[in-house]
């Protein structure tokens, strides 16, 4: 008589341990299709679970899932951004560019529908997670600048600028990325040093942080 092959061994994870499982399992799932695609069996099959154990950990269902996997991401986004205050500005800025377009590129298909909405998972919680990332890299960039309680216009200018960064983001996707990474990542920097030289015209502060980059060696 032949022996069957051994049955793999359920391995007991504490709890965060297998709580952190389930939201990569999550994540990995939403890089490669949309929320709306992706069902409560689907991440128990990726991470080797049973469906009731989901269900343990996240006792909201797929709504609890999904926010909990987009906090962790938005907590990636985030640090993305927290780049060391030194050295020149610019090569600060593409450092963490390079590390905001490796998640995009990574995570591909879950990014867009996680900036774009339009998903039936989509609530006000999600919405405020997705706008604290916004407003987490906005405060990291005017630290950068050294700027100290700045004004209108620098703050809307680097918010403006984040928001096309987003935009361009989606678009390198919807297009199969055919522009190289390293392409997008220096025309991006570009970009926010043309939009502050636009804004000093009109705003002294946005002036004098020109004035210093120019002389940032």
């Amino acid at each position: 008589m032949t022996p069957s092959a051994p049955t793999p061994a359920y391995r007991r994870l504490g709890v965060e341990e297998r709580r952190r499982q389930l939201l990569d399992a999550a994540l990995s799932l939403f890089a490669h299709r949309a929320p709306d695609d992706v069902s409560l069996d689907d991440v128990a099959e990726a991470a080797g679970v049973s469906r009731p154990l989901v269900y343990r950990y996240f006792p909201g269902g797929k709504q609890q899932l999904y926010e909990a996997a987009l906090r962790s991401a938005a907590d990636e986004l985030r640090d993305c951004f927290d780049e060391p205050r030194e050295g020149p500005l610019l090569p600060r800025l593409a450092r963490a560019l390079d590390r905001y377009l490796a998640f995009v590129e990574g995570h591909g298909t879950g990014f867009s529908a996680l900036l774009q909405g339009g998903s039936v998972v989509e609530t006000s919680r999600t919405s405020a997670i997705v706008d604290g990332v916004r407003r987490a890299a906005a405060e990291h960039i005017l630290s950068h600048l050294g700027a100290v309680g700045p004004g209108p216009r620098l703050r809307m200018t680097v918010r403006m600028w984040i928001t096309a960064v987003e935009a361009a983001s989606l678009i390198w996707l919807d297009e199969d990325r055919r522009l190289p990474v390293e392409e997008l990542r220096d025309w991006l920097v570009e970009q926010f040093l043309a939009a502050l030289e636009v804004t000093a015209r009109r705003d002294a502060e946005t002036g004098a942080v020109v004035r210093a980059l120019s002389g940032d060696g």
